[in-house]
C-alpha cells in the first residue's frame, strides 16, 4: 500500500518507543520539534525550538520523511496490536507541523495503529479540526483559566485553546478526549484555579476525563546544556496528600478524575 505524502518532512526531535505514561497500551511516541507557547515549567526545552540545536553533548532534531518515520512505527507494530497501544504524536507541538503530523496520522490509521496527540490545541480551529478525524484520543492541556496567568507563565494567551476545546463538543470524529492540566504549586494549584479548570470542563461533551499530572523537574539539566536559565528551580513537587485535595476540588464539580 503506497504511503500519503510519504516524501513530506517534518522536525523530529527523538522517538521513544515502550511508553505506557502516553495513551493505552505500549506507544511508540512521536515527539516533533518546535512550539509556539513557552511555559515556564516546559520538560522538554529541546523541543521548543524548530531548528536544529547543537549543544557540547549531542544536537537536538533531525529532518525525517514521513516515509522514514513509518518505516520506525512499524517496527513496534506487534506490540501495538498485543498490548493495544499504538503511536502518539507529541512535542514541542504537534499541531505546529500540521500537514507532516496529519500525513502521519492518516497513514497509521491505514495500517490499523491507534493514534493519539498530545498538544496544547494552540493552533486555529481549522488545523485543529483536521488532524481531529484521524485521532483516537487527544490529551490536550488546560494548564491555566486565566488569560492573563496564562500568558505570564506560558508565553501567549488562552483564548485560543479554550475556544476549541469548546468546539470539540461539536466535531466530527470518534475521538476521546482527555484533559490534561499539571499541578505547578503557587502557580496553578489554588482552590479558585482549579475549580475554574474543572467548571470550563464540565462543558465539554466528549471530555473522557481530567488528568491531573504532578510537576516535576526532570528537564532542568537539558536547559543547563541549551544555556537557558530554568525559572521555576525553587517549585517544589506537589506531594500525594496535596495532588489527592487537588483531584478532590476538581472532581467535586462533576467531572471524572484521575
Amino acid at each position: 500500500m503506497e504511503l500519503i505524502d510519504k516524501d513530506r518532512q517534518g522536525m523530529v526531535l527523538r522517538i521513544e518507543r515502550s511508553s505506557i505514561h502516553d495513551g493505552d497500551g505500549f506507544r511508540t511516541v512521536v515527539f516533533l520539534k518546535g512550539c509556539p507557547l513557552r511555559c515556564q515549567w516546559c520538560s522538554t526545552p529541546e523541543s521548543q525550538s524548530f531548528e536544529v540545536e547543537n549543544t557540547e553533548s549531542g544536537s537536538y532534531g533531525t529532518l525525517m520523511t514521513v516515509d522514514e518515520v513509518m518505516r520506525e512505527l512499524r517496527k513496534d507494530s506487534l506490540f501495538f496490536f498485543i498490548s493495544g497501544g499504538g503511536v502518539t504524536l507529541s512535542g514541542g507541538e504537534m499541531l505546529a507541523q500540521p500537514e507532516f503530523s496529519a500525513a502521519l496520522l492518516k497513514n497509521c490509521c491505514r495500517e490499523g495503529i491507534n493514534t493519539a496527540i498530545e498538544t496544547s490545541f494552540f493552533s486555529p480551529w481549522n488545523t485543529v479540526e483536521s488532524i481531529l478525524q484521524y485521532v483516537n484520543t487527544a490529551y490536550v492541556d488546560l494548564k491555566l483559566f486565566s488569560v492573563d496567568r496564562h500568558r505570564k507563565y506560558c508565553g501567549a494567551g488562552n483564548s485560543l485553546i479554550l475556544e476549541n476545546l469548546l468546539n470539540t463538543s461539536d466535531c466530527q470524529g470518534n475521538f476521546r478526549l482527555v484533559v490534561r492540566t499539571p499541578i505547578i504549586p503557587a502557580v496553578n494549584d489554588s482552590e479558585e484555579d482549579l475549580r475554574l479548570i474543572g467548571k470550563f470542563c464540565t462543558s465539554l461533551k466528549r471530555l473522557d476525563h481530567i488528568q491531573l499530572l504532578p510537576y516535576h523537574k526532570l528537564g532542568t539539566a537539558t536547559y543547563e546544556k541549551l544555556g537557558r536559565p530554568y525559572e521555576l528551580s525553587g517549585t517544589p513537587t506537589p506531594t500525594e496528600e496535596h495532588m489527592a485535595r487537588c483531584r478532590e476540588i476538581v472532581g467535586s464539580c462533576g467531572v471524572k478524575v484521575r
